[in-house]
């Protein structure tokens, strides 16, 4: 490589080294299109793993090529790569789920062109430096590739001598309703499937091991009264438990309880009896999770029998923003005092005496807060009551408010 090319190299990688925010955005999104993809986007833990591995892959070449521009990059040994490979696994899944760096690539490179043209090199060092970039970012792919997909099969094998496999597989055959015995099971977990069961789903963002996750379990389990749990470790960032329990928390205590570990979060499914519940409530809690992260809602805490109604109505995204735009008008950019307000008075089944209880308010203060409301609602809040009191609902679960 000649002198200029490896300097234009060096420029480029440094435009790399600080991608724009769209440009990001483009790459997580394609590498979570592909047809094999489907359950990794299912999973607000997997998809947030991937998105963290994208982008630390491509910090990482760009800033080897900063240092030594057109060597060959060695394999990133992060934590995000290594947990992205973890949580495949322990999900079960094959290695279908690296398509991701395969899709990823071919946006890098469309974005690296554009790069390269805008140094404005001449046609002769411009064909040199696109050759020897191309050469070296499908190298550093099929390199990361061949070394997770290895890191994988350890995993994978590690897995199966442990107890940790035993009980993960008995635990799928039970939510798939495999035709496996009561006895058995219990025996395999340690936990008797007869009586009440209550699912939670614990999991950080930010993936901050398991540590706080036990200690978010450990609080959630006090709060309930409950003698004991099964944990089942999902991920390096996710925990699925279940615990004996036939009533919900109550959201304000396990909050109050989850104070030292903030960047946990929790879904709470709903009670259920037996292998029937068992079932169930954990599906109610992924429904749970799953809306939280599609709202990046701020609530540390969500349950089942709270959010339901929201969860359907923002199953599709697009189609929930169309609806609160439609439903609420100007509403939609009011003040929190103000939605808090309406919401209450549809809580109270509009009664105004009750909601000024309720809010600590004078009943005039709300007479005027509702009259402010009907100004800026499309139709008379009357006359809409229901939907508006249902876009409230999926707006509070979004902005994260009280």
């Amino acid at each position: 490589m000649s002198p200029r090319v490896r300097e234009l190299f060096r420029r480029g990688a440094e435009v790399a080294a600080n991608p724009r925010a769209d440009w990001i955005e483009e790459l997580h999104r394609a590498s979570l299109s592909g047809a094999r993809m489907r359950a990794v986007v299912d999973d607000p833990v997997l998809a947030a793993a991937t998105r963290r591995a994208n982008l630390a892959n491509l910090l990482h070449w760009a800033a080897a090529n900063v240092r030594d521009p057109g060597d060959r990059v060695p394999v990133t040994s992060g934590p995000e790569v290594l947990e992205a490979a973890r949580d495949l696994v322990r999900r079960g899944l094959d290695q279908g789920g690296l398509d991701a760096y395969r899709t990823a690539q071919s946006v890098a490179w469309r974005r690296w062109m554009e790069i390269c043209f805008d140094l404005g090199p001449s046609p002769a060092d411009l064909r040199e430096l696109l050759d020897i970039s191309s050469l070296s970012i499908s190298t550093f792919i099929d390199d990361t590739v061949a070394a997770i997909a290895e890191r994988m099969a350890a995993e994978r094998a590690e897995l199966t001598r442990g107890a940790h496999a035993e009980r993960r597989a008995t635990v799928t055959l039970l939510l798939e309703g495999a035709p496996i015995s009561r006895v058995r099971a219990e025996a395999q977990l340690g936990y008797g499937l007869t009586g009440p069961h209550t699912a939670f789903i614990l999991w950080s963002p930010a993936a901050t091991g398991t540590g706080p996750l036990e200690a978010a379990a450990e609080a959630v389990m006090r709060a309930t009264g409950a003698a004991h749990r099964l944990t089942v470790l999902a991920s390096a960032a996710a925990l699925w438990v279940w615990l004996p329990a036939a009533t919900t928390c109550d959201s304000a205590e396990v909050t109050e309880r989850l104070a030292r570990t903030p960047g946990v979060r929790v879904a709470v499914g709903r009670p259920g009896t037996d292998v029937d519940g068992f079932r169930r409530s954990h599906l109610d809690a992924i429904t749970t999770q799953r809306m939280l992260t599609r709202l990046a809602s701020s609530q540390q805490i969500g349950r089942y029998r709270d959010v339901q109604l929201v969860a359907l109505l923002t199953a599709d995204p697009a189609r929930a923003d169309e609806f609160l735009t439609d439903t609420l008008g100007d509403l939609l950019h009011a003040d929190a005092t103000l939605h808090e307000a309406v919401r209450t008075y549809v809580r109270e089944l509009g009664n105004t005496s009750r909601t000024a209880e309720r809010l600590f308010t004078h009943r005039n203060t709300i007479l005027r807060r509702l009259a402010r409301a009907d100004e800026l609602l499309p139709r008379p809040l009357a006359d809409d009551i229901v939907t508006v009191g249902a876009a409230l609902e999926v707006l509070r679960w979004r902005t994260g408010s009280p």
